[in-house]
């Protein structure tokens, strides 16, 4: 298994990482969306959900049905062809709800730039499976697209920049999804 400290460059797996982020968002179930407090998840080993490991991401993506969003976005990108790349990987996954918290002008702004939308993506994906307790030790970890993201865990659980992981270590044949309750801009 890889760990998170070795990536590969973001430009060789660019197509592969956004693709992934598209499966995750898609098989990874609802989120927790009710708490009082936004910066509050439930401490990770309480979150954790695992799924068959004979499903890669993309296939796990299309059983749940719940990421249309995301998967929308995969295809217009030209990405989902890809979802299924070889891993492993460790996706911080938006949920439908997530998307909704992003301004309309621009989801339509990703959506007319593919360039743009797969960078999106892509700081959604870090090389190497990252299961929580990996996660729990960091304080960033490098997306494929170049740019870390903030890793943050406290006894009410772990955030990704602003995000709350609301369901972590769903796991597919080729890497491990972490559902977050926000869409990451880098």
């Amino acid at each position: 298994m890889h760990k998170l400290g070795t990536l590969r460059s973001a430009r060789s797996l660019g197509a592969i990482g956004l693709v992934v982020a598209g499966l995750a968002v898609a098989g990874c179930g609802g989120g927790d969306d009710s708490s009082a407090d936004d910066t509050a998840a439930a401490p990770p080993a309480a979150s954790t959900t695992e799924t068959t490991m004979e499903e890669n991401l993309v296939e796990t993506a299309v059983a749940a049905g719940q990421f249309s969003t995301l998967t929308s976005l995969v295809d217009e990108a030209g990405l989902a062809a890809t979802l299924s790349g070889e891993g492993p990987f460790t996706v911080f996954a938006p949920t439908d709800d997530a998307f909704a918290k992003v301004p309309q002008e621009t989801l339509d702004s990703l959506a007319a730039d593919p360039e743009a939308l797969r960078e999106v993506l892509l700081y959604h994906v870090v090389e190497g499976e990252a299961r929580a307790s990996d996660v729990a030790e960091l304080s960033s970890a490098e997306t494929l697209n170049g740019e870390p993201v903030d890793l943050e865990t406290t006894e009410r659980g772990v955030r990704v920049n602003d995000a709350r992981v609301v369901r972590a270590d769903v796991s597919a044949s080729n890497g491990v999804i972490h559902v977050i309750d926000e869409v990451l801009i880098p």
